[in-house]
């Protein structure tokens, strides 16, 4: 755990927040400012500051952020429209909390990317 990170604070219980699943590995919170109608942020339990952070000895934790995504989108019917997953990796990205998570977006036509 980091102290002075806010998803390690919420998976402590240190900082109020809604949790709509867990997993072995992760967490998952809604996004307190979505992009979408569904945006869902999934988020290791273990503070990794980003994706080059995850040991590739640890396939677990990798599997269940996929598998993770994949229970979330079929729970809130994305499966047949599609959905999309983001990790935004640096500032430069605009990734705003040093805490590798993914973001999962949905329920609304998603425009291209660029």
């Amino acid at each position: 755990m980091d102290n002075d990170c806010i998803f390690c604070k919420i998976n402590a219980g240190l900082i109020p927040a809604n949790i709509v699943f867990r997993s072995n590995h992760c967490f998952v919170i809604e996004d307190i400012s979505p992009k979408a109608p569904v945006h869902i942020l999934i988020i290791p339990k273990v503070h990794v500051k980003s994706l080059s952070g995850i040991p590739s000895s640890n396939d677990s934790l990798s599997a269940d952020i996929f598998d993770t995504a994949s229970k979330i989108a079929n729970s809130k019917n994305l499966n047949g429209h599609g959905y999309r997953l983001v990790i935004n990796q640096g500032p430069d990205a605009g990734q705003t909390v040093e805490h590798m998570h993914v973001h999962l977006l949905g329920g609304k036509v998603l425009g291209e990317m660029g």
